[in-house]
């Protein structure tokens, strides 16, 4: 695809295309959907929020002192909360003025898009990449470049490709660490190397950080933040990933910039007016967020991510069994692998879209193209599921390959 040609990534999203898949469905299988074609673990009874994050939920609910509005950037215990979760990963500290509360990352992704949107600007997107900061720029009328990720060197940035695609009307380069849709974790040296270039072509960095801390490969997360004083950095997040509660929507949008680029007054009325008009998470959820994060335990982290490890090594060694997929760079964080569709060696599937229509009416199996993604002949295959619907995937996926092999 080449750059501005890319129409899709206006129009599709990822919840879209599962809808369509799923009418896809032959209702008369009686065998169970299965579908690995979202990052919501919560559908798997072996994924669960800690204890701690009900209580605390349920607590701020019956105290009934956060049945009305909150401040339309956050609560400031919220905020707060935010600011030292995040502080500490950081050579320096965060305040709650640096801490904005959003409905789930996907508001914060819209905020910061919105802030830095105007005439003729444009913005250097990751391909493959998370389709809604396509779709928001277009509302924004905001230009897309694209740059690649490259496989062969585990999902790293082309920053070649970066620094010829960007100029002076570019605003921001964006960043998904750990990866999505591609399971990789960048090294502290990959992430300084994209700081100094936005460094270098004087445009701040958007780091995507839902999938923080979600890391289990030999890499440590490692947040972009920690070179806000290279470069000024735009950090969103969320409970969603982390602490397996997508549904609450609660997120954030972060100024980790300790030079102060985001600190000037104009801009900080400019996004305390744009929040006005907002709707953020419900008043409750704020107001548990400081004892969810203070008083959940070690093991829970570690839990998730031994169940995210243990999924992710069983996928890639059953891939190996299907001939026409294959997975070129290992996970090593977040929730889902992308793996390559090699459709000649298959007799009536013309592409991933196709393949992926096809898998869903005759197994009942959902993987997502890697067409919404941003590559064409490609999936995205989520592997926060039970162990035991992961094994079922992978056994419909090698009877649909011998199904439509090309003979010998």
């Amino acid at each position: 695809m080449e750059n501005g040609g890319d129409k899709t990534s206006a129009t599709i999203t990822i919840k879209g295309i599962l809808a369509l898949l799923m009418e896809t469905i032959d209702g008369k299988d009686k065998r169970k959907v299965i579908s690995l074609g979202m990052g919501d673990p919560t559908t798997y009874s072996c994924f669960h929020t800690a204890h701690v994050a009900e209580i605390a939920v349920v607590d701020a609910l019956q105290s009934q002192k956060f049945n009305g509005y909150a401040p339309t950037i956050g609560l400031p215990q919220t905020r707060r909360a935010v600011a030292e979760y995040l502080s500490r990963d950081l050579p320096y500290k965060l305040t709650s003025d640096d801490v904005f509360v959003t409905s789930g990352c996907t508001q914060a992704i819209d905020v910061a898009l919105a802030m830095l949107a105007h005439p003729g600007a444009n913005i250097l997107l990751p391909r493959p990449g998370f389709p809604i900061y396509g779709l928001c720029a277009s509302f924004r009328h905001l230009e897309v470049r694209y740059f690649d990720l490259l496989p062969q060197n585990g999902w790293e940035v082309d920053l070649d490709a970066v620094e010829a695609l960007a100029d002076n009307h570019t605003v921001a380069l964006v960043i998904v660490n750990p990866g999505n849709p591609c399971g990789n974790v960048y090294s502290y040296q990959h992430l300084e190397k994209i700081a100094e270039t936005a460094k270098k072509l004087r445009i701040p960095v958007i780091a995507d950080e839902v999938y923080g801390h979600l890391a289990f490969g030999e890499k440590p997360f490692v947040p972009m933040g920690v070179f806000g004083e290279t470069v000024p950095i735009l950090t969103l997040g969320s409970l969603s990933k982390r602490w397996l509660v997508p549904g609450w929507r609660l997120g954030w949008f972060v100024t980790t910039d300790p030079t102060g680029m985001f600190r000037k007054p104009k801009v900080i009325e400019r996004l305390k007016k744009y929040f006005d008009i907002l709707g953020g998470p419900a008043t409750f959820i704020q107001a548990a967020v400081p004892r969810i994060i203070e008083q959940t335990e070690e093991v829970f982290y570690k839990r998730t991510t031994y169940l995210l490890k243990q999924n992710s090594d069983f996928c890639c060694d059953r891939i190996k069994e299907i001939p026409c997929i294959t997975c070129p760079h290992k996970p090593e964080g977040s929730m889902a692998v992308m793996v390559k569709l090699n459709v000649s060696l298959l007799e009536d599937i013309s592409d991933d879209i196709d393949f992926c229509f096809k898998l869903a009416k005759e197994e009942s199996l959902i993987f997502l193209p890697g067409t919404a993604v941003g590559l064409k002949n490609w999936l995205r295959i989520t592997f926060a599921a039970d162990p035991s619907s992961l094994e079922e995937a992978f056994r419909r996926t090698k009877a649909f390959y011998q199904r439509h092999a090309k003979a010998d």
